[in-house]
């Protein structure tokens, strides 16, 4: 909607503060929707927000695997004491 009516308006701000209370939010929450819209199309540099959440999902898969691999240090850790243990008193 603001891209259609861009032209009718000296500059994107100006189009952006018209049409933000027809939609009922503050220019500034319409602002982050534009700039988004742009990132995600390709029109502006930055990460789209299909790239941000396949982000967080490794990032959140790293952690699990982390604590995952933690637990498996502690119980080989363990297992192998106990074993040294059976060991000494046989």
């Amino acid at each position: 909607m603001v891209h259609d009516q861009r032209g009718e308006y000296p500059s994107l701000w100006a189009a952006i503060e018209s049409i933000a209370p027809k939609i009922g939010c503050v220019p500034q929450t319409l602002h982050g929707w534009v700039h988004r819209h742009e990132v995600d199309s390709g029109q502006r540099d930055g990460v789209s927000t299909e790239e941000r959440e396949r982000i967080k999902a490794l990032e959140r898969e790293n952690k699990e695997l982390r604590r995952a691999n933690e637990i498996l240090k502690l119980a080989s850790a363990f297992f192998a004491q106990a074993e040294l243990d059976r060991r000494l008193k046989s």
